[in-house]
């Protein structure tokens, strides 16, 4: 099964990229990646559900893969949100938005903080309004790890290895070639704005943006799921009960042996929590749409 590449116009009409699969006819469900990731992070996600029969759309957030980078460097939270929301207009339904980590609190953001219902419900991945201070950091560290761009390919492999010491070390040249891209220095670099970070930027809410994110989760109220790593060092546990505690029904979903990149760490575990969630929690609901 292959994709079909196609491009949506985001908020101030930035151009974001999309790998589609499944049938138009189906039922969509966006799926949102993390800071310093692409499209292609979702491993074999987008196909099982397009073998469930599920129109799996995923995204290239702006500044990341073949999107479009901000030329005014508006890499904010709320920027974010909006181009979810004008990519959700231009599928026609309201879709089941599943975000990972930046992706995540973009999805939370789009739904809660909006004037009307943007999604048939949430699926968030390893992230909620309040996270592990020590987690974040490390994930900036691994992000900032190639700002100056790698020699080779084994270089950008050894600095994964390093943030995902759970996983076997391996170098997998077209894996990688689908996060990074090769300058005329010869140098290889992640492939996302550096501007990203600027500002001290987080793909995740510091503490002062806590009570935006607390207001919006009061204002979600289609079905929702969280899926965490079990192995995660970003989702703390306070911030996991807040989560359900603020938000009517959502459920929980750990994933072991798998760490904040869950669809990279477990994906056959992600995906089939993932695919019973929307078979039980949102198919049925669907038909009243």
């Amino acid at each position: 099964m292959e994709p079909r590449l196609i491009r949506f116009e985001g908020f101030e009409r930035i151009h974001l990229m999309a790998d589609v699969w499944g049938d138009d006819k189906d039922w969509p469900v966006l799926l949102m990646h993390g800071g310093g990731q692409t499209r292609h992070a979702w491993g074999s996600t987008a196909q099982t559900l397009a073998r469930h029969g599920w129109r799996a759309v995923s995204l290239d957030l702006r500044g990341h893969g073949d999107s479009e980078w901000a030329l005014n460097g508006d890499y904010s939270f709320t920027a974010y949100a909006a181009d979810c929301v004008a990519v959700v207009d231009h599928l026609g339904r309201p879709p089941v938005l599943v975000g990972a980590s930046l992706g995540g609190i973009t999805a939370m953001l789009a739904e809660g903080a909006s004037d009307r219902v943007v999604s048939s419900g949430l699926v968030i991945v390893d992230v909620t309004h309040r996270t592990n201070p020590a987690g974040v950091q490390r994930i900036r560290d691994f992000m900032s790890s190639g700002v100056r761009g790698f020699a080779n390919l084994e270089e950008a492999a050894a600095a994964i290895a390093a943030y995902t010491p759970h996983r076997p070390k391996r170098v997998n040249p077209a894996g990688l070639m689908k996060v990074l891209r090769q300058k005329r220095d010869g140098r290889w670099y992640w492939h996302w704005d550096p501007k990203f970070l600027d500002h001290g930027r987080t793909e995740v809410p510091r503490r002062e943006f806590e009570a935006l994110f607390e207001a919006a989760m009061r204002n979600i109220a289609v079905p929702t799921l969280l899926v965490r790593g079990k192995m995660s060092d970003v989702v703390t546990e306070e911030g996991v009960k807040e989560f359900l505690r603020q938000i009517p029904g959502a459920k929980l979903v750990d994933v072991g042996g798998a760490a904040h990149m869950v669809a990279g760490d477990q994906n056959d575990a992600f995906s089939e929590g993932v695919i019973e969630f929307l078979e039980h929690d949102i198919r049925p609901t669907l038909s009243k749409r």
